[in-house]
């Protein structure tokens, strides 16, 4: 989705996204039940907690050594050499995004913000990031948001609103 702004090279080297600080465990992708179950089987060893309704997401609790807020694990879907193991079938909406995601604006309803953490992202020129949103990837992401509310994150001054 983002290869017209993002080389994968620059992905791939990086892995930032597929990282999770404690303090930063809303990041986690959300999956549907029905992938959380096959995720299970396929990978013994990945834990998951209920998200909203009718998804869930990764549980790396267990996986910290310390209480430090900024110590960071993988995603139990991340190999440091072949990077994310996941199909495209099985992949987060969550991640194919990243790092982009939507937020509910109370004066202005579900918005796509970027998250500005991404190092490879912010290499980009906004203009061209403005251009991929507008050419149908904000609508695809918002009407993809409507139907599984699940993914919608908590706004923060953190995130940069992208119109």
């Amino acid at each position: 989705m983002l290869s017209s702004i993002l080389k994968k090279s620059d992905c791939a080297a990086c892995k930032f996204c597929c990282s999770f600080r404690r303090q930063s465990l809303w990041e986690t992708p959300v999956f549907s039940k029905e992938i959380a179950q096959q995720l299970k089987e396929e990978f013994p060893n990945a834990k998951f907690r209920s998200v909203g309704k009718s998804s869930m997401t990764i549980d790396l609790s267990m996986l910290y050594k310390t209480n430090n807020p900024v110590e960071e694990v993988p995603c139990y879907f991340l190999d440091k050499n072949k990077g994310c193991l996941l199909s495209a079938e099985l992949k987060p909406f969550d991640c194919s995004i990243w790092p982009f995601r939507v937020v509910n604006k109370i004066d202005n309803g579900n918005t796509v913000v970027l998250t500005p953490t991404c190092p490879a992202v912010n290499k980009v020129p906004r203009e061209k990031i403005l251009e991929l949103l507008d050419s149908g990837l904000r609508e695809k992401i918002l009407n993809y948001a409507k139907e599984n509310p699940d993914i919608i994150k908590e706004d923060s001054e953190f995130f940069e609103v992208l119109r």
